[in-house]
């Protein structure tokens, strides 16, 4: 009997989500007093798989086969559910990320297990087992009671602190029986951000809405941005206006994101959009409507024009930076 997470690597390195996974499987294995087991898809390097120890993986079951490729989830479903068979997991973790939406589903059918999509805690029980998740775009809270043997949950970015808990770590090859008939796809060509922090990466996150103005107006923004070496984001009119790239919309329909700290400025703060950042940890709001439904969210605000009181706060963080 075993708990199971996913350690998604990327290139070959484990993330931070990887290690928050980890963290995260320690203390539900140590709930449900079983051991915490990862799989391992891809070439990595036993140096880098053997980091996963230092938070409480006691097994590392690596699977490095030609024929699965990161983008092909059916592959990757079968081959996660034969170590989650072999292994007798009980409970299964993956990243609330897009692979981690896309697998999870396949394996619950596969596994005939409930699913919990999106928690940001552990358990609140384990008999029964169950689990709290914000609905209703993070204005409230379901509890969840699973029934079946095996329980898949993909747990939210930035939801669980880092847990250093070393223990002795082994590392297990396995090589899954895959489907020959199934038609893999096929990258043609790809393309990769040079010099910019990622929103799924970033501890920070400077975004900009209609407030903002003018494409001519986002000088300001990217250089407080700069100053917080935190990411760019933008809301969804922004995007569709194309004063910003389609990449940095955040909300419902855009990329959602779990920052520890996201500054909105110029953003109103409509449903859609809270959706996508309601679980950052603290945020700061900037509008020039103090009626605005952003204030709702925000921790702290700051009531006025945002391009007056952009210049304002950075000069004030530089007078900070350079104490």
């Amino acid at each position: 009997m075993a708990v199971l997470i996913y350690a998604e690597n990327w290139e070959g390195k484990f993330k931070k989500l990887t290690f928050e996974l980890a963290s995260y499987g320690a203390q539900l294995a140590s709930m449900i007093q079983t051991q915490l087991v990862a799989v391992s898809i891809g070439e990595v390097a036993d140096e880098e798989l053997l980091k996963l120890g230092n938070y409480g993986v006691s097994k590392v079951i690596s699977l490095n086969h030609p024929q699965i490729q990161s983008f092909d989830s059916r592959q990757i479903t079968r081959a996660i559910a034969q170590v989650a068979e072999q292994v007798e997991a009980v409970a299964l973790v993956l990243a609330a990320n897009n692979s981690g939406r896309a697998l999870a589903p396949r394996l619950a059918v596969r596994l005939k297990a409930g699913i919990a999509s999106g928690v940001n805690q552990l358990p609140t029980s384990i008999s029964p087992f169950v689990v709290s998740k914000k609905v209703f775009s993070g204005g409230a809270f379901a509890s969840l009671t699973f029934d079946t043997r095996v329980k898949i949950l993909t747990l939210l970015q930035n939801s669980m602190e880092l847990n250093e808990q070393i223990v002795s770590c082994t590392i297990e090859r396995f090589e899954p029986t895959l489907d020959g008939g199934l038609t893999s796809p096929k990258v043609l060509e790809s393309h990769k951000h040079a010099g910019k922090i990622l929103l799924s990466d970033a501890e920070i996150v400077v975004s900009g809405g209609r407030g903002m103005k003018s494409a001519d107006n986002w000088a300001p923004l990217l250089e407080l941005a700069e100053l917080l070496n935190a990411a760019t984001a933008c809301s969804r009119p922004i995007s569709d206006e194309g004063w910003r790239p389609h990449d940095e919309h955040t909300g419902q329909t855009g990329k959602i994101i779990a920052p520890n700290l996201y500054i909105a400025i110029g953003i109103s703060g409509a449903t859609q959009h809270i959706a996508g950042v309601s679980s950052s940890k603290c945020i700061v709001a900037i509008n020039n409507d103090k009626s605005a439904p952003i204030f709702e969210s925000a921790q702290y605000g700051i009531v006025g024009d945002a391009t007056k009181v952009l210049p304002k706060l950075i000069d004030a963080l530089k007078v900070i930076k350079n104490k």
